[in-house]
């Protein structure tokens, strides 16, 4: 150790004309190489992105109802809706350009994919794994995102539309708590598939009536 510094060994030669410059590291720069491993950094570029992303499944606790959302939910999001912002009446969709389009949106986290293809869930070929390949999850994905599970005012995929307690950029979407959309989402919110179950589960075809996603209609209470 030289005045507060590490020198590697080996790093000076007894023949000063012919060494190479010692190679010096300052406690510092050993601090930053160390938290910077600590943080999932690697060798060649610390402080790179990793090459991509991916969404992990749920894993634990209770699951959303795909069918309910399909069905009842996502058709909110391509709805023509009136806007109340600023004082101006107009009409827009959830997933339209400038709000939630998972392209060319504005709208935060909460993106769609407004050409998102229906699901037949009677398909054979259409597995669980398969499903979650689709747009039609993807915007189940992102709509699950924007839930507290069993607290519809906790959550901000009805408390930003009703502008409860919370800012919504997209202004006032339902007028009240009573509105039909509303009603549908906060239902879906409070009816989580049974414990152990995944969002598949023909358990939450109790959720229409008749008990069908298929020819049954939405239930909200």
């Amino acid at each position: 150790m030289l005045n507060g510094m590490i020198v590697e060994r080996g790093s000076l030669s007894k023949h000063p004309a012919h060494s190479k410059r010692p190679v010096v590291r300052t406690f510092a720069g050993l601090a930053v190489a160390a938290l910077v491993a600590s943080c999932g950094g690697s060798a060649g570029n610390p402080f790179d992105n990793p090459a991509t992303v991916t969404n992990p499944g749920i894993v634990s606790g209770q699951h959303l109802a795909f069918a309910y959302f399909e069905r009842c939910i996502n058709p909110i999001f391509l709805a023509q809706l009136q806007i109340q912002l600023n004082g101006v009446t107009s009409t827009n969709t959830c997933a339209g350009s400038g709000c939630h389009d998972n392209v060319t949106g504005t709208g935060g986290a909460f993106r769609l994919v407004p050409g998102a293809q229906p699901i037949d869930l009677s398909d054979p070929a259409m597995t669980p794994a398969a499903i979650r390949l689709t747009d039609m999850y993807k915007n189940f994905y992102s709509a699950q995102g924007e839930v507290v599970l069993g607290s519809p005012p906790q959550s901000r995929l009805l408390a930003k539309p009703l502008l409860l307690n919370v800012l919504h950029g997209g202004g006032l979407i339902f007028p009240s708590q009573s509105d039909p959309n509303a009603l549908l989402i906060k239902y879906w919110i409070s009816h989580p598939a049974p414990q152990g179950q995944d969002e598949f589960s023909s358990a939450t075809y109790a959720m229409f009536t008749p008990p069908d996603p298929k020819t049954g209609t939405c239930n909200t209470q």
